[in-house]
């Protein structure tokens, strides 16, 4: 239990600190979301700290993550105008991002011969982690590969996103919003909100929109281009 309690204290001085670099130096290789995970595996590994042990306390983190997705009912109560004006436009966007990414990561994982399990470990990668998992376990893949692939896919999306809007010359804060949280998810959402309220607004409803349609539309994706 103290193991744990030092392992939780730990895992929040880490991220306070690589967030007070990333605020002074905001560049994506210093990113909290990729540094702090860098860092604590370093030390549990030098440390020789099992991930059980870890979890005792740092499990409390991801049980507050919950709770803090009702956070996002603030934006959204505030904004509740322009979604209903942009609200056709930000589900079909979001819909088409949604079938593309699985379609593209499914035929992928064939082109480099991955075995089934592994293909619908990867076809929800483009969700919150929390809603991948479970799309995971229904269409036969393995939840903790897919959290894996999530993690990934949000920390390239928050990488490759801001070079998008940039290059294609993205001003549109619902263009912006959309992109980002349905191709990075919460990683996506978190980046939005440092571009501005309604872009993050934008981004996390976009989120929430891809999860619920992967969940919906991926087992029968499944049944009917992979088996």
């Amino acid at each position: 239990m103290i193991l744990g309690l030092i392992c939780l204290l730990f895992t929040l001085a880490v991220y306070w600190v690589c967030k007070k670099v990333y605020k002074s130096k905001p560049r994506v290789y210093f990113s909290p979301l990729l540094v702090t995970p860098i860092i604590l595996v370093v030390c549990l590994l030098l440390a020789k700290v099992s991930y059980t042990s870890y979890s005792q306390g740092g499990k409390l983190l991801s049980d507050f993550l919950q709770p803090a997705t009702i956070a996002f009912a603030v934006p959204l109560y505030k904004y509740f105008n322009v979604l209903k004006k942009y609200m056709v436009e930000i589900v079909v966007s979001v819909l088409s991002g949604s079938v593309a990414a699985m379609i593209s990561s499914a035929f992928l994982a064939k082109w480099m011969h991955l075995d089934a399990s592994l293909i619908n470990s990867l076809v929800p990668r483009s969700v919150t982690t929390p809603i991948a998992m479970n799309v995971s376990q229904v269409i036969g893949g393995i939840p903790s590969i897919t959290a894996i692939f999530v993690i990934i896919t949000g920390i390239l999306g928050t990488m490759i996103g801001p070079v998008i809007l940039k290059l294609f010359r993205i001003e549109n804060e619902i263009a912006r919003g959309v992109l980002l949280g349905t191709s990075a998810h919460g990683t996506g959402t978190s980046k939005a909100f440092e571009l501005s309220s309604l872009t993050g607004t934008i981004s996390s409803i976009s989120m929430i929109l891809a999860g619920l349609i992967t969940l919906g539309i991926a087992p029968l994706f499944i049944s009917l281009m992979l088996h």
